[in-house]
């Protein structure tokens, strides 16, 4: 008998701990919030860009089409080059002239050196006048003031170093011509300059181009912002970091968008701000397929200069759908009874919107009446037996 009772107790206890675990309270609260003003805007990528053509030649290759995504430094558009590579190859043999001019001018500035006037020494027919004038001829044109031997060796010297230094500006020349080709030559091909897709093409393979003109552009569809021209007196209202809700045309629910950037100036015609947004989609699910850029986009920007109201807020998950027109709670008295009582409901608000919401509970509702704050409502998850 004594086992029997044991058993019992044990099943009832569990039962019990079984169904405490299945409930859960939550104290209504009241938060301070602004009414928000609802803005329209638009979904852009973080990063676009257009690539232009840097030259004027043809089309001879473009990656891809529209939608197609392409790794960072991947050729997008490539330019025909066949003139550039033969004025590269005639650069690159004008580098060789002016390299062996080079070294011929530095090897006769050697010999200069080494052996002055070995050309003019030379003896011609028999080597008695050339001794002649090396020992009499000469020192004594030089006794009488009619020549200088050192300054004509100086002057020799600075001829031939005067032919090496202009040997080395034509070689530096023709480096300079061979790099400005290579510059150009980099300028036929157009890189991504990051992970990305091509949005727009502007020209296809065989067509003329002109520096200037588009090509196609290129974005990082992996972050998406909203972009939305906020007038200048809610602009006080907002700072980086700061997380809103928002509302997109292709979806259903609402989501979170954190203030990125704030634009300095304000623009002198509507008296607005541009503000960026960042835009937190899973990529994994299935609703980032649908959203891209130039969707259209609204996002609740609070307004400080409006007058604030205490809203009294609960988890969703509190709500009662009854059979009557009004949903219910189910509401923990004082003498810890239950009583359910009907409540209007009010707009949802994302938990990642206030710092003092817990974010594990869901969604939250405002409620416009039924309740009042320090009330104890049930919050109900998975227990089949509704305590009122």
């Amino acid at each position: 008998m004594l086992k029997k009772f044991i058993r019992i107790a044990t099943i009832v206890g569990i039962f019990l701990s079984t169904t405490v675990k299945a409930e859960s309270y939550y104290e209504v609260r009241a938060h301070d919030l602004s009414p928000p003003i609802t803005l329209s805007g638009t979904v852009i990528p973080e990063k676009e860009v257009t690539l232009s053509a840097q030259l004027p030649s043809r089309i001879e290759k473009i990656a891809g089409e529209e939608g197609e995504a392409f790794e960072q430094d991947t050729v997008l558009v490539a330019l025909d080059d066949s003139e550039l590579l033969a004025q590269r190859r005639s650069a690159v043999a004008k580098w060789h002239q002016a390299d062996l001019a080079l070294r011929n001018a530095g090897m006769q500035y050697k010999r200069e050196l080494l052996s002055p006037d070995s050309l003019s020494k030379a003896p011609g027919g028999m080597g008695l006048p050339h001794l002649f004038d090396q020992f009499i001829t000469k020192p004594l044109s030089d006794v009488l003031g009619q020549s200088d031997e050192g300054l004509d060796r100086r002057t020799q010297l600075h001829s031939h170093g005067t032919r090496i230094e202009n040997a080395r500006a034509a070689l530096l020349q023709a480096e300079s011509h061979i790099e400005q080709i290579d510059s150009k030559l980099r300028d036929a091909q157009s890189l991504a300059p990051f992970d990305g897709v091509i949005i727009q093409k502007s020209v296809e393979v065989g067509d003329t181009v002109q520096p200037g003109q588009p090509l196609l552009k290129f974005a990082n569809l992996g972050k998406l912002q909203i972009e939305v021209n906020v007038p200048a007196r809610l602009v006080r209202g907002l700072e980086v970091g700061q997380r809103l809700s928002a509302k997109l045309d292709v979806l259903d629910e609402r989501v979170i968008v954190t203030v990125e950037q704030i634009f300095p100036i304000a623009d002198a015609q509507r008296h607005t701000v541009k503000v960026k947004f960042n835009l937190s989609i899973d990529k994994e699910s299935e609703d980032a397929r649908y959203v891209g850029p130039g969707q259209y986009a609204q996002v609740d920007v609070p307004d400080v200069r409006a007058a604030k109201q205490d809203l009294l807020l609960i988890p969703k998950s509190a709500v009662v759908n009854g059979g009557g027109s009004l949903p219910g709670v189910c509401v923990l008295r004082s003498d810890n009874q239950y009583e359910r009582r009907m409540i209007r409901l009010g707009r949802s608000i994302n938990p990642a919107l206030i710092v003092e919401l817990d974010p594990s509970l869901g969604d939250y509702v405002t409620i416009l009446s039924g309740l009042k704050v320090g009330d104890t409502v049930v919050i109900l998850t998975g227990i089949r037996k509704k305590p009122c």
